[in-house]
């Protein structure tokens, strides 16, 4: 009687498991069960722990949304800040402009201040409804 290539295999490995104290089980119908049920319940704990680090680089503290409110905020304060720089620059050239022209500090004191020159009159213009109410 001729014994299966296949089967000879499995002889031989299960000799030398025996011979080095190895303790191997044999295949069986009952057995493939639960490898699939832990396979399958590894595949289902990676898609929850996947999913929750995608939502987490969403949402979380350093995630897509705060980078982009960051950026927007970024953008608002750059342009805020070429604001004041403008307005720093504008105040810069007139304050040089009153130091340097006599002029320009007279025009100051007549707008803001309402000063005259002496012999100067000032008139007070008040504007009188007309008789229709217009």
């Amino acid at each position: 009687m001729r014994i299966p290539s296949s089967h000879t295999k499995i002889l031989v490995l299960e000799a030398e498991a025996r011979y080095f104290g190895i303790l191997v089980k044999k295949p069986s119908e009952s057995a493939a069960g639960p490898p699939r049920r832990r396979r399958r319940a590894l595949h289902i704990a990676l898609l929850v722990v996947g999913c929750v680090l995608f939502i987490d680089a969403l949402v979380g503290d350093k995630g897509l949304l705060a980078m982009l409110q960051a950026r927007q905020q970024y953008r608002d304060l750059e342009q805020s800040l070429a604001e004041v720089r403008a307005e720093n620059a504008d105040l810069r050239e007139e304050a040089e402009r009153l130091r340097e022209d006599p002029t320009a500090i007279e025009e100051l004191a007549r707008r803001d201040l309402g000063l005259i020159k002496p012999g100067e009159k000032l008139f007070i213009v008040k504007d009188v409804p007309t008789p229709n109410g217009r």
